[in-house]
């Protein structure tokens, strides 16, 4: 007589979650749904790696067009390879954090340079590209790959520290919420495991008032039991941001010419073009040029490591500057500036030089 074999707890919940994702899966233009994979069809790893590198620190929300518009551009990671930097850089404006589009890029081309244009479908193989880390790694290799990698992200954290009631605060905790994560993978279907993790922490483990009562691993969630689900993960006081202050000067032709310059490939907006500034990033120029410049008012943007106050100075001249280009109005698009360039333009367009500008 054959033995009955006793499931773990780990099990239990990985097939709670399983069952729970198979229904509830979100639709997203760079996932290959529970059904579609069932159907033989595998994830592309282009897509698979593109959204991870954009949802780093940024929304699903925010994400999807630009996904869209990346993958219409550039279909295959040959593509993007191939891809002059500036038309990237100009693409990515507005997910901020643009060392990302950098490395994306360098990513790209070592991908096709070192392997073919293939992806490496192990996390030792993806950890040897430029940009990757161990979180795109892991989730490359689960959902590309599938690879029993561990996935950990900040919803898999919540998550995690809510199932097994860990009370010590982030960032400490995070060793132990990464192997807690990794008893909870499977090696059966981890590129779903890893996607239901996160798709529960995003849609019903949320960070504030958590649906407890539909949540499909309630039973096994220590966190819940003790009632204190609510309020983990704990997570250690933040340090103060520190305030920068500077200025940057939006320079105009009479004939609507905008002054612009690329800013240097490393630092705040590394590679982005922008208005020529001073002070607020340790570059220390003057203005660009002599004018009669106006004080228009005051810009504010936060990074994620400081606070930014900067001073806005427009006018309008037909000098010739000494850094920087004039690049012709009918060429000039604001929604290609990072966010905080676009800004300043909106304060210089509404300001009273608009009169000498023509519209925005």
């Amino acid at each position: 007589m054959r033995e009955a074999v006793c499931e773990t707890t780990e099990a239990m919940i990985g097939r709670a979650l399983l069952q729970w994702y198979d229904a509830n899966a979100r639709v997203m233009p760079w996932r290959v749904g529970p059904l579609e994979r069932r159907q033989g069809v595998r994830p592309d790893p282009y897509h698979v790696w593109l959204s991870e590198v954009m949802l780093q620190q940024t929304t699903v929300a925010a994400v999807r067009d630009y996904f869209r518009r990346f993958v219409a551009l550039w279909p295959s990671v040959a593509d993007l390879a191939a891809a002059e930097d500036a038309a990237v850089m100009r693409e990515w404006a507005g997910l901020g954090y643009y060392a990302r589009a950098r490395n994306l890029l360098a990513c790209a081309r070592a991908v096709v340079r070192e392997h073919g244009g293939r992806f490496p479908d192990t996390v030792e193989g993806l950890l040897g590209l430029p940009g990757v880390g161990p979180y795109t790694a892991a989730a490359v290799a689960a959902i590309a790959f599938e690879r029993a990698a561990v996935v950990v992200d900040g919803n898999v954290e919540r998550v995690c520290a809510r199932l097994f009631a860990v009370e010590t605060a982030l960032p400490v905790a995070k060793p132990e919420l990464v192997q807690l994560a990794g008893q909870l993978t499977p090696e059966g279907r981890p590129g779903d495991h890893a996607q239901a993790m996160m798709d529960l922490g995003a849609t019903i483990c949320s960070p504030r008032k958590p649906a407890c009562g539909i949540c499909p691993v309630m039973e096994f969630c220590k966190g819940r039991a003790a009632g204190i689900a609510f309020e983990l993960p704990r997570k250690a006081a933040k340090p103060v941001k520190p305030l920068r202050r500077g200025v940057v000067w939006v320079a105009m032709r009479p004939d609507g010419a905008v002054l612009l310059e690329d800013r240097p490939p490393r630092g705040l907006l590394g590679g982005m073009p922008g208005f020529p500034g001073d002070g607020w990033d340790g570059r220390g120029s003057d203005a660009p040029m002599a004018a009669d410049w106006q004080e228009l008012g005051t810009v504010r943007h936060t990074f994620t490591h400081c606070h930014l106050e900067l001073n806005v100075r427009a006018a309008v001249t037909e000098a010739n500057p000494e850094r920087g280009a004039f690049v012709p109005r009918a060429a000039f698009q604001p929604d290609a500036l990072p966010t905080l360039m676009r800004k300043v333009w909106q304060v210089a367009t509404a300001s009273a030089v608009e009169s000498g500008l023509g519209s925005a």
